[in-house]
């Protein structure tokens, strides 16, 4: 847990720094420059760095051990974060939207924007999607959703330092009306990104049980483990970067408790073994002919 939080933390600072110079260079080239998409870009840089910081509190307290009032331990902090991530994305989208969808109407009081801000958009594209890269290869090594929403807040502001390109040179040759429209595609892609994350996190903090594939895994190892003839119930739950699984597996009514005991606790460490973010399972052991489900290899 320790070299998970310490790999989280090193490239959740490195993002930090990345965001903060990229914001300051954003926000005055778009003011020098007189691009408002510049501008508004700046901003989607400025609230990476909040996401960074709550994605930097959310690896700490999940990283603790659990304690008396946390049983289970504190994983969810990561996605309580990726939940709030979703909101300011979805909030700084908004905002973006809204000032540029005003500036539409009063074209003839925008200026077109000189090169300054068209040079920085390519920077901010190159380091943005650099900074994607790292963060999710880091996020799938470790499971971290939290770390997976800063990624994909990465990957939205290059995608939306190319829609400000695109509205920067338009508006250069003349078609004022594409440096609003470049803000708004970028607050499109922003909320997007914003519900995607909602959508997510809400379904983990109820509880979402783990993907097909993981269930079909855990499948094929019960199947596979000496002595468990059926399988009943399964249930699985997603803990943060973690998963509980409880299940029922059935077995010959004549063995002792203590042979019964021994198939469930091999088929305990064969599962967690395989599956290093399963971090607990309960097996419950029935009698064959008494095992809910009933469900034969």
């Amino acid at each position: 847990m320790k070299t998970r939080y310490e790999e989280a933390s090193k490239v959740t600072i490195q993002s930090i720094v990345w965001n903060f110079v990229l914001t300051i260079i954003k926000v005055v080239a778009g003011i020098l420059g007189r691009s408002n998409a510049m501008v508004a870009d700046g901003i989607h840089s400025a609230s990476d760095i909040i996401s960074s910081v709550g994605v930097l509190i959310g690896n700490y307290v999940s990283s603790t051990p659990g304690d008396k009032e946390h049983n289970y331990g504190h994983e969810k902090a990561e996605t309580l974060v990726s939940f709030l991530l979703s909101i300011l994305l979805i909030v700084v989208s908004l905002s973006i939207g809204a000032s540029a969808f005003k500036s539409l109407f009063n074209l003839d009081q925008l200026e077109i924007p000189t090169a300054l801000p068209l040079i920085v958009a390519i920077i901010s594209i190159l380091i943005k999607e650099y900074q994607y890269r790292i963060t999710i290869k880091v996020a799938n090594k470790i499971n971290s959703p939290a770390l997976k929403a800063d990624a994909w807040h990465h990957r939205s502001d290059a995608l939306s330092s190319i829609a400000a390109f695109v509205g920067i040179g338009g508006s250069m040759l003349g078609f004022k009306a594409l440096d609003p429209i470049a803000s708004v595609v970028v607050a499109l892609f922003v909320a997007k990104v914003g519900i995607d994350i909602l959508i997510s996190s809400v379904n983990e903090l109820m509880d979402v049980s783990m993907g097909e594939y993981q269930e079909y895994e855990i499948k094929n190892i019960v199947s596979n483990t000496l002595g468990v003839m059926n399988l009943g119930e399964m249930k699985t739950r997603k803990h943060g970067a973690m998963a509980y699984v409880d299940l029922t597996i059935c077995v010959d009514g004549a063995l002792t408790v203590r042979q019964g005991h021994d198939i469930a606790n091999k088929l305990e460490e064969d599962i967690i073994n395989s599956m290093e973010f399963v971090k607990g399972i309960t097996v419950h052991v029935e009698p064959c002919n008494n095992c809910p489900g009933n469900t034969c290899f």
